[in-house]
């Protein structure tokens, strides 16, 4: 059982690990821990998302917590609704770009303020073991509501564009469908894998893996469309394709997205710690303030309220606006970008191409046997005459070049990135450094 309960969401194979029996726990569990009152619950397109959430629902009426059932939704879309609505808390029923036979939960609390590994999943993993919630004498009640209009009209409000750009877009047969659907018809779209299928049959709905992406890039080259858009399996992260079919890294697009704010005026904006130089740099010339940030989504979004941050952007692909509940807007992004390219009057390709100014090695993983603590400490010496911090992970800044070594939180894995100002020196560098974390 403990297996499911991670870092930043409760995740397991179904019905082996989760299944309606354990939802119903867990339903019980997160009312017992939040006290919620009224819960916002969406879901995903998988088979068994329905089961999960009759399960769900059971417990958490059961602990006298109404239930607001959104039915399919997108994870943007749940976190829109739990402000929107003014609900103690939100569930949404997904297991994000995990393949077919996955499936799990991702819990907030008021205003989409996620609940965490550290700031109560564990809680509510002993309160499963234990079942040890309290009984009540008068249930909750499920009633229906449908947030895809207001989302819709949300989304519309931040519009700034007046022509319809072409775009492909790679729903990967998931949740996209709803995020982008109520902005749709303001571009002219080639879609991909547009129908809802929980067993991914065309492709894995995660394009942090490039191969996932091989379709939509020649989508783009083939249809000369402006841009393409490849959502993940809840529609929470999103990989964009500029008009000459190349992936336009993850941090890169923070800062396109960053050219739109600031020309609303200064803004403090999060960049992830495994983001180019080019970030901060694009970001402080357009008269923003750009904080570095810690690595997971729970981190971010509390530096953002803390901050008074209106973005922040991920290596991974998200893209949090101060506007959804300080949470991921992956239709905002698509508008924002949009609004980029109407004002400035050129090609996406174009406006990257100034921030691909350094060479980055990339996220490179290695599982290792040793112990963490000690490969961290080896970093930090061999990185003793440059600037180090330990903000997340052992992090060293030189003139010409930076790097970033972390364990993972979610798997068991040393997380390495090196960024140079030539090639050389990056690979240099990066193979050092490795051969420290892999001895």
């Amino acid at each position: 059982m403990s297996g499911i309960f991670k870092a930043y969401d409760i995740r397991g194979i179904f019905p082996a690990e989760i299944n309606a029996s354990m939802a119903e726990k867990i339903g019980r569990a997160y009312v017992e821990f939040t006290g919620a009152k009224r819960v916002v619950v969406g879901r995903d397109m998988r088979p068994h998302s329905a089961d999960l959430f009759e399960g769900l629902s059971r417990g958490l009426t059961a602990q006298g917590a109404d239930v607001i059932d959104l039915g399919l939704c997108s994870t943007p879309q749940s976190y829109f609704a739990n402000g929107t609505l003014k609900a103690d808390g939100s569930v949404m029923i997904t297991a994000s770009h995990n393949p077919g036979e996955w499936n799990g939960f991702k819990l907030c609390l008021a205003d989409a303020v996620p609940i965490s590994g550290v700031t109560g999943i564990m809680d509510i993993q002993k309160i499963v073991e234990n079942e040890s919630w309290k009984p009540c004498a008068v249930p909750g009640r499920v009633s229906t509501y449908d947030i895809k209009e207001e989302y819709a009209k949300f989304l519309r409000s931040f519009v700034k564009f007046d022509r319809k750009f072409k775009v492909v877009v790679d729903y990967a047969n998931a949740m996209g469908l709803y995020e982008f659907a109520g902005i749709a018809d303001l571009f002219d779209v080639i879609p991909l894998y547009d129908t809802l299928d929980g067993t991914f049959p065309n492709h894995e709905a995660n394009p942090l893996k490039l191969d996932t992406l091989d379709a939509i890039c020649a989508k783009v080259k083939e249809t000369g469309a402006d841009f393409g858009a490849a959502f993940d399996g809840d529609a929470d992260r999103c990989g964009f394709i500029d008009d000459e079919g190349n992936v336009i890294p993850m941090d890169l697009f923070t800062a396109l997205i960053a050219q739109d704010i600031l020309s609303n005026g200064p803004a403090t904006i999060l960049y992830d710690l495994r983001s180019s130089r080019a970030v901060p740099e694009c970001i402080r010339s357009l008269g923003g303030t750009p904080i570095q940030s810690r690595v997971g989504h729970a981190f971010i979004k509390a530096q953002m309220r803390e901050t008074g941050a209106v973005f922040a952007g991920e290596l991974s692909g998200h893209y949090y606006f101060k506007q959804n509940c300080t949470a991921e807007s992956q239709g905002l992004a698509v508008v924002m970008l949009a609004n980029l390219l109407a004002k400035s009057g050129k090609k996406i390709h174009e406006l990257v191409a100034p921030l691909r100014k350094y060479f980055s090695s990339g996220e490179v993983n290695s599982k290792v046997s040793r112990d963490t603590k000690e490969i961290l400490s080896e970093i930090k010496e061999y990185c003793r005459d440059g600037h180090v911090f330990e903000l997340d992970g052992v992090s060293a800044e030189y003139d010409n070049w930076w790097c970033n070594v972390r364990a993972s939180n979610t798997e068991p894995l040393i997380r390495l990135i090196v960024e140079a100002d030539t090639p050389e020196l990056m690979t240099a560098k990066r193979d050092e450094l490795l051969a420290i974390i892999r001895k």
